[in-house]
């Protein structure tokens, strides 16, 4: 912990303020982000002793969460999915809410990430790429109108459209490819960067993490708890809470 109980910064480590220094003079900066982001507000992640991938269910998550099993057994994807990806009363956290300040301060460029809760929008970001797609859009794979959240919600367990067809979410599921305008958007800003930041992701999940190696810019930076197969290749590695390191380095802590 950086912050003693009365709120000191004097014992700051020295990482975070290479990286706040960083910021001060970077141009161009791109954020890559995954589930480590968004644990800080309670959203479950994947991988860790905790996550989804950890606990047990009448089938394996990688299964249900798979294009081929959304197609067999959908009453069965929909409940895991209510249960374990529709996580009420969440809100974004110091994480969110300082790349949103750098955005509007004209820093940060993009926002590229692999999760799929709105939290950075909820926070204020506009220039955000959902590799993965998001929880807030859903759509008739019948007759392709668009359906909100709150409909997905208010619907039994197996969501429809009003012309009969099922109403899947826009998450992009095992088997299925990612949007190519979002795959183009986020390789030409992190071309573009100057500096690059990743934050909370193992950078195990492709093709995602293989988006990093068109980055040659100046300072690459990772933010992570856990250490991660690229942290050699960094200019600058930390491992600490995402929240902290980046509210102080957008001077709201």
């Amino acid at each position: 912990m950086a912050f003693d109980e009365n709120g000191s910064t004097d014992h700051i480590p020295e990482n975070w303020k290479m990286l706040k220094n960083i910021i001060r003079e970077s141009n161009y900066i791109v954020f890559f982000g995954g589930a480590g982001v968004s644990t800080e507000s309670g959203v479950p992640d994947f991988r860790s002793v905790d996550g989804l991938y950890n606990q047990k269910y009448k089938f394996p998550p990688e299964q249900i969460l798979s294009h081929t099993f959304f197609m067999k057994n959908q009453e069965e994807f929909f409940r895991f999915y209510r249960d374990k990806l529709l996580i009420e009363g969440v809100l974004p956290n110091n994480a969110h809410k300082a790349l949103a300040k750098l955005e509007s301060e004209g820093k940060l460029k993009a926002v590229i990430t692999q999760n799929i809760d709105g939290l950075h929008q909820a926070a204020g970001s506009k220039a955000v790429y959902e590799l993965h797609g998001s929880v807030l859009r859903n759509y008739c794979m019948k007759c392709d109108k668009f359906y909100d959240l709150e409909y997905v919600k208010s619907q039994e367990l197996v969501p429809r459209c009003k012309c009969g067809g099922v109403v899947k979410p826009d998450v992009v599921l095992y088997e299925e490819g990612l949007d190519s305008d979002v795959i183009n958007a986020s390789i030409k800003h992190i071309i573009s960067a100057d500096t690059l930041i990743i934050g909370g992701t193992s950078l195990t999940v492709y093709p995602a993490a293989g988006f990093i190696r068109y980055f040659s810019g100046k300072n690459l930076v990772l933010i992570n708890k856990q250490s991660t197969p690229m942290d050699k290749d960094c200019s600058l590695v930390i491992h600490d809470s995402i929240g902290q390191v980046l509210g102080y380095c957008a001077d709201l802590l």
